[in-house]
């Protein structure tokens, strides 16, 4: 496979490139074009002989990707085109310009990025595109182009240079896949002409350049527009194109609107965002306070449709309960946050309520389960919580079909804690026999080696397990697929983990609606991610009242018509 190797010369690379086309087929322009979305003219002057300048990395890009080459390929390719570059703006001349023009600007952000000065003061190396960049070759050894930070003194410095490189590199990387997108989406429609054989769809130059907030700090963009001239058949309206990649309204990444509820919600004000985010960003655009609070106002209205979301259109199988308790004060003391969480009947996950509650108590519970009931949702087959009272009194009240799971890691912390130190390795391991049995019969046993072994010195400890031992085995009585996610209360606690980690106290008490709003945002980006339960196949078996013993199905109950 012909390769950019030690091409020295932009005749070089195109002749590679021309044997690159050569070695995949010779593909012909035509083809190229619905390959890479470009113009067959602009393709045609890429890949001629007669190139005296290289053409641009994206469209380098584009092409040897059409001719086959793979992610290692592109990199070498990439590699060699900036080595090209480098020669080149090394090779060129100091730009002649008037004194007036090459003063350097007062503001200490704007700096020159060069070689030096000459006899006369002027900056030696002035790139364009918005990133001043320039070989310095006294710092090392001769021939070996390195990147310096000239001041309006005449002192180098390493300044900011990486980000801005960093950022420069993510605009003309966006710029170019907002290009291709144009390009692939004009291409498809290609066919599609009005009654003069005019396409029906063409490019109509750009937008107007707008600032976009990313991970890389602020990027402009300069979008292409899009001329759609076709009709949609039903309602008689224009289409549009809509762009995938970067919608009009958007003004930041789903990154930075993701880190905004974390920062939010870890005490820092909507003043204070502005100087925090800069140091990282290297800029505030599309960050203000007045956007802040915006936004934050917005998170309470989708808290609120949230709590009051019909749920009769939801079958939640499985449900996990649990009170957590954030490092941020609700209010009154002991305040913390119940939280329900469901599985549905094709195994996803998702949140199903949250509200402040009062010590876990069987009134606050209660109330929230009601709410619950009140909105469509049903009885679900197993819950999953761990040893509060209140929980299990008040879905006795409100779900009464609901079968009970103690959560073992829980349980499992109730019993170190009435052990000794040095008592506490070996009973942790017993435990873990019990729940990782392979049937109920051999965890029964287990439990009574463990009544057995600490029984007679630590009777509180085994009473714990003893006295709770339908509500710790309920699990051998649903899928095996299942056991490892109904043994334990795990996908709250990890969810939620992140919130504990990232919240401080206060002084002072928190407002629960701003706290709860928060966490909702929090869970809700978390949502996104959290994969479905192991042998989702099996959940309409279970909701259809099949019984397992062991974990193995045994029968079907007949459903009534």
């Amino acid at each position: 496979m012909p390769d950019s190797g030690e091409t020295a010369t932009p005749q070089e690379f195109v002749r590679r490139l021309q044997a690159f086309k050569a070695w995949s087929g010779s593909p012909s322009l035509r083809e190229l074009e619905r390959r890479t979305g470009l113009p067959r003219s602009t393709l045609s002057g890429d890949l001629s002989h007669q190139r005296s300048r290289l053409p641009p990395l994206e469209r380098v890009l584009a092409l040897v990707t059409a001719f086959g080459a793979s992610a290692e390929e592109l990199a070498r390719w990439q590699s060699a085109w900036q080595r090209i570059q480098m020669r080149q703006q090394s090779a060129e001349p100091p730009v002649p310009v008037s004194r007036p023009a090459i003063e350097p600007p007062s503001n200490a952000q704007d700096l020159w990025i060069g070689a030096g000065r000459d006899a006369e003061g002027v900056p030696s190396r002035v790139i364009r595109d918005g990133l001043r960049v320039g070989p310095r070759c006294s710092a090392a050894r001769e021939g070996a182009p390195v990147l310096g930070v000239v001041t309006d003194d005449g002192s180098a410095q390493s300044g900011h240079l990486i980000d801005e490189i960093v950022r420069e590199g993510a605009r003309r990387m966006l710029a170019a896949a907002l290009e291709a997108e144009v390009n692939q989406y004009i291409a498809e429609l290609a066919a599609e002409t009005d009654e003069h054989g005019r396409r029906l769809v063409v490019r109509n130059g750009h937008h107007r350049p707008r600032t976009v907030v990313t991970a890389a700090g602020p990027v402009e963009v300069t979008a292409p527009r899009v001329n759609d001239r076709r009709t949609d058949d039903e309602t008689g309206e224009r289409k549009r194109f809509s762009a995938k990649i970067l919608a009009p309204w958007c003004r930041k990444s789903p990154r930075i609107s993701e880190v905004l509820p974390l920062l939010y919600l870890h005490g820092l004000s909507s003043g204070d965002f502005v100087p925090a985010l800069e140091q990282f960003l290297g800029g505030t655009a599309g960050l203000s306070p007045a956007i802040v609070t915006r936004l934050t106002k917005q998170w309470s209205d989708d808290h609120a449709a949230f709590q009051e979301r019909d749920l009769s259109d939801r079958d939640f199988v499985y449900v996990w309960a649990d009170g957590v308790h954030p490092k941020v004060r609700l209010g009154p003391a002991h305040s913390c946050v119940l939280v329900l969480l469901g599985v549905r009947l094709d195994g996803t996950k998702e949140l199903i309520a949250l509200a402040e509650g009062l010590r876990e108590s069987t009134e606050s519970w209660a109330d929230l389960l009601r709410d619950c009931r009140r909105r469509g949702m049903r009885d679900p087959e197993l819950v999953i919580g761990d040893g509060a009272m209140g929980l299990w009194k008040a879905l006795a009240e409100v779900f009464p079909a609901a079968r009970h799971q103690r959560c073992w890691v829980h349980k499992a912390r109730n019993v170190a804690n009435c052990l000794p130190k040095s008592a506490q390795p070996g009973a942790t391991k017993a435990i873990q026999e019990i729940y990782n049995a392979e049937d109920r019969a051999n965890a029964e046993k287990a439990i009574d080696a463990f009544a057995r072994t600490y029984g007679a010195k630590w009777p509180k400890a085994v009473a714990k397990i003893t006295d709770d031992q339908e509500e710790l085995l309920a699990f051998y009585g649903f899928p095996a697929d299942h056991w490892v996610h109904l043994r334990t209360t795990n996908p709250i606690e990890s969810t939620f983990s992140t919130v504990k980690l990232r919240t401080k106290v206060t002084r002072g008490a928190g407002d629960p609606a701003a706290v709860l709003t928060m966490v909702f945002k929090l869970v809700e980006s978390a949502q996104a991610r959290w994969r479905a339960i192991t042998g989702a196949r099996l959940m309409p078996l279970v909701r259809a009242g099949a019984r397992f013993e062991n974990g193995v199905l045994v029968e079907r109950t007949e459903v009534a018509a």
